[in-house]
């Protein structure tokens, strides 16, 4: 298990994909599967510095990789303002563009990237969120 602390920053975002890319690599995922990973943590952590911080700089991005029973499992903490993740509706991208509503999208491609995605929200311990990849042997 390996963590690493990041400042909440969209400029912190590279350094968060380099060690999440590392972490998939070395846990054996292929390249496809390491390229949803760090697509699926990019649009993460990108909410996380944009909505549960509200902006950059206000708090730090927690980032946990571990290897267990053939799965990659990233948990991302923050200290930021929890949302209720059912509330967000999927996208209807066959809808004209001009109708399309702003919001959605990133979730939705976490949910396609990553085998499993759960969110917890506690006063103690922040927002978690867990995503699990697993390895194709």
């Amino acid at each position: 298990m390996t963590t690493e602390i990041f400042p909440g920053r969209f400029e912190s975002l590279p350094k968060i994909r380099d060690f999440i890319v590392n972490a998939a690599v070395n846990a054996g995922l292929n390249e496809e599967d390491v390229y949803a990973v760090e697509l699926a943590v990019d649009e993460a952590c990108s909410n996380i510095i944009e909505h549960a911080y509200g902006g950059e700089g206000v708090g730090d991005i927690h980032c946990t990789c571990k290897v267990l029973d053939n799965n990659l499992t990233i948990i991302l903490k923050d200290h930021g303002r929890p949302f209720e993740p059912e509330s967000v509706p999927e996208p209807n991208f066959n809808a004209p563009i001009e109708d399309l509503r702003p919001g959605g999208a990133g979730l939705f491609l976490m949910r396609k990237m990553m085998d499993k995605i759960q969110f917890e929200f506690t006063s103690d311990n922040g927002n978690i969120l867990v995503m699990v990849k697993r390895i194709e042997k």
